[in-house]
Formats: C-alpha cells, structure tokens, sequence
C-alpha cells in the first residue's frame, strides 16, 4: 500500500470590506482574520501537520493568511502562488492539486469560497469521519481547515477518493 499523503484545505482568514474602491482581488485581512490566522497556524504546529508544499491564491488576503499561518509553523513551506486559484471552482482546484509535486507528502491549498467549500466536499469519500463530514456539510468559514487522507499520488485523485479526518473552525479553537 502506497504512503498516505495528506491534504489540507484553507479558507483565507477574515478580510476587510472597509474600501468598497478596492477591488476583490486586493482586499486585505481585517481585525479578526489578522486574529484567526496565526490560531490556524499554531494549531497546525501543535498537531504536527507540517506542510511540505503550499499552493496559495495571489489574492492579498490569501496571502497575507499564508504570510500569518506559516510563521507559527516549525518549518519553512515551499509556497507556490496559483493564479488558477483565484475565484476557482472545484475542478480548477483538483487540477492544480494533480499538479503538485509527488514529492509533497502534506500540501496545504489556501483559498476562496465557493469553489474550496465545494472542492472539500466533493473530495470526501464516504469513509470519512461522521464528525468532520458534519461540520463541513454545516459550514465552511473563513480561516476553516478540512485535513484529508489520500491513498495514492496527487496526479491520480479524483473526486470522491479522499478521506476528510477533520474539519477545524477558528470558533473550535478559541
């Protein structure tokens, strides 16, 4: 059987509306992202989950989440920014993770809502954990975290084929 490798989904952090001149894309984090953010990333660095490969949104906001996350975490990430990832659907996204690196063996994928919501749910597998699938189905909201288990190489998975271990909220944590 093939080393499982684990994928993380992140929702960028809460960002500010407080320039409707700003376009979406530029939109910075706001007070309670710049406050969720670095939770995330101490709760990755506590449960070990240390990423090898970050495949991030160039959006400002997913950014400035990554720049946040990451310094709580004990290794340097190799991070890639993915303009795929910008407004993507679920199937953008699949097809930037079958791109990953085999090497990888934790990818952590920062992005947007609708399409990482649908993505994650999409990918569950029904051997996923009852909990975790609950709390995606309920909501996944900004600075959210789903963890998946997949049995095989990032080029091969398809919707369906992950197992969904956890799905962490920023309100779980504090």
């Amino acid at each position: 059987m093939a080393t499982p490798r684990y994928l993380l989904l992140l929702r960028h952090a809460k960002s500010s509306w407080d320039d409707p001149a700003l376009a979406d894309f530029d939109r910075p984090l706001g007070p309670r992202g710049l406050k969720t953010a670095p939770l995330m990333g101490r709760e990755l660095a506590r449960r070990s989950w240390q990423p090898d490969l970050a495949l991030v949104s160039p959006a400002l906001r997913t950014r400035e989440t990554w720049r946040l996350v990451s310094a709580e975490l004990s290794a340097s990430v190799t991070v890639e920014f993915a303009e795929a990832l910008f407004e993507a659907t679920a199937g953008d996204i699949l097809a930037e993770v079958r791109r990953a690196i085999s090497s990888a063996g934790c990818l952590v994928v920062l992005g947007h809502n609708p399409g990482l919501e649908d993505f994650a749910r999409r990918l569950a597998s029904p051997r996923s954990g009852v909990a975790a699938l609950r709390k995606l189905e309920e909501k996944f909201p900004t600075a959210a975290l789903a963890r998946f288990v997949i049995d095989g190489d990032w080029a091969d998975l398809g919707f369906g084929a992950a197992r969904l271990t956890h799905c962490i909220k920023p309100k779980d944590l504090s």
